[in-house]
């Protein structure tokens, strides 16, 4: 845990509104605990959940972990429940089963979920594609981990995608028909599909969200500009399959959902 089980829950919730840097799974984590303790308090149990989301608008476990705690009439049970999906979220071993054997993989940015368990398999080289300087700390951690890495400028995208067998995106957050990835996803994706490859999408526990809540994220991305932006929004038309929890799908099949929808989180944070 970041803070003292002696700090005021609101206090936390504080800590977590403002943290940068942290996966979401320890966002989650840090969030659900804070959550728990308001669980007699629905007023500021509200107000804290789109405290948090103000903060972190495109995580999508955030909004699942909200959701559920909203809707649910024993909050604290919940949400603590929900920590216990995240930390045995198989997506990461899904991934690693499923690639081909000898494999190469390009990635973008630093999705912590596709590459966790990727040591696994030292059958496989991960072209690691930089973006906004994650790239490096990428490639150190996986050869610390005795993976074969190739690091690949961003200059290199097309050429790292359009050879590759395949290209391995993560969704923060994902909802039916789209999903919010590293900018340059985009790119990384539709050059792997027009040159035949696989391209596949990465959804981990509580990523997974209802069209109602993900419109609600993709607002707040457009308020960023396009150009400029850390993140985009990408069609699931880009993709081939889809990994999951449960494995690997075409990406055909209909997109599940990790939470239902709590009005009270449809309209923007202030």
């Amino acid at each position: 845990m970041w803070q003292s089980a002696l700090v005021h829950p609101i206090e936390r919730l504080r800590y977590v509104a403002r943290a940068g840097g942290v996966d979401q799974l320890d966002l989650a984590r840090e969030a659900a605990d804070a959550l728990a303790s308001l669980w007699g308090e629905p007023a500021e149990l509200v107000n804290a959940c789109r405290r948090i989301l103000h903060h972190h608008p495109l995580a999508g476990s955030l909004w699942a972990l909200a959701s559920k705690v909203l809707i649910a009439s024993d909050a604290r049970g919940a949400a603590m429940d929900f920590v216990e999906e995240l930390r045995t979220d198989l997506t990461s071993n899904r991934v690693a089963v499923a690639l081909p054997k000898g494999a190469t993989v390009a990635v973008i940015g630093w999705p912590d979920l596709a590459m966790e368990s990727i040591h696994v398999r030292r059958d496989i080289n991960v072209r690691v594609i930089d973006a906004y300087g994650e790239g490096a700390g990428l490639a150190r951690t996986l050869m610390q981990r005795e993976v074969e890495v190739t690091e690949v400028p961003l200059t290199g995208l097309g050429q790292a995608c359009t050879t590759a067998d395949v290209v391995i995106i993560e969704a923060a957050a994902a909802g039916p028909e789209a999903l919010i990835a590293p900018s340059g996803s985009y790119a990384a994706a539709i050059c792997g599909l027009q040159a035949g490859k696989e391209t596949w999408l990465v959804v981990g526990v509580g990523r997974a969200l209802p069209q109602r809540l993900f419109e609600v994220i993709q607002g707040q991305l457009a308020k960023e500009n396009p150009l400029d932006a850390d993140e985009e929004v990408v069609p699931m038309a880009a993709f081939t399959h889809i990994v999951g929890p449960n494995g690997i799908t075409p990406s055909s099949f209909p997109m599940r959902e990790d939470c239902g929808v709590a009005a009270e989180l449809l309209r923007p944070s202030l």
